[in-house]
């Protein structure tokens, strides 16, 4: 499949090269998100895409780079999801539960809604190598900044303990990385409401927050 790079970069560079990239990204959607990263070598990606080894040496450095990039885009989806959810017209006359429910809806939908996405984000770039390690500490640092400034309206709101809970959201992100880590591993995949409520009842917990209903 590799042979008909030669036509498509027939057309202007960049779009070439935009093209491969996202051959690429979909390929190891499909490679990484079935078969597992370790399962899949750099050939395979590139066959599977259509384009040589080269291109992806290029575009991506390798196929460590390629399973990061995979993740980012996901869970930038997840966080544009969620900060939507946030900006919902009457958002601000709800509660903190109701809130958090919003904000774990939008995310769940967002990154399960493909289980091979799901799988990636997850399951695969778990003990990849100290560089993924340290991409994926960079965006739980993100995480726990986002979610910060969510418990620390519930205080002022009086919805949550008058107390720091940047160590409690620095955990908890930790722990919904795990749990959903879990629901992508079962073979029974579990419904997006479903995810979302653990997640729900584990924030409003961590919070000091009762749940209303």
């Amino acid at each position: 499949m590799a042979d008909s790079w030669t036509v498509q970069r027939a057309g202007p560079g960049d779009a070439a090269r935009t093209q491969a990239r996202e051959q690429l990204l979909e390929a190891a959607r499909e490679l990484y998100g079935v078969n597992g990263y370790r399962a899949t070598a750099e050939h395979d990606v590139c066959e599977a895409a259509g384009v040589p080894v080269e291109v992806l040496r290029q575009e991506y450095g390798s196929r460590e780079g390629l399973l990061i990039a995979l993740h980012n885009r996901v869970t930038t989806t997840g966080l544009r999801a969620a900060e939507r959810a946030l900006l919902t017209e009457g958002i601000d006359d709800c509660s903190i539960e109701e809130r958090v429910r919003l904000l774990f809806d939008a995310y769940v939908e967002a990154v399960t809604s493909d289980p091979r996405e799901a799988r990636v984000t997850f399951v695969e770039v778990l003990g990849v190598s100290a560089v993924v390690d340290e991409h994926c500490k960079l965006w739980r640092a993100l995480w726990t900044e986002f979610l910060t400034g969510e418990a620390e309206r519930a205080v002022d709101r009086g919805e949550a303990e008058d107390r720091d809970h940047r160590v409690d959201v620095m955990v908890m992100v930790g722990t919904v990385h795990e749990l959903m880590a879990h629901h992508a591993r079962r073979c029974r995949r579990a419904r997006p409401g479903e995810v979302s409520g653990e997640l729900t009842q584990l924030a409003l917990t961590m919070l000091g927050t009762q749940r209303t209903g």
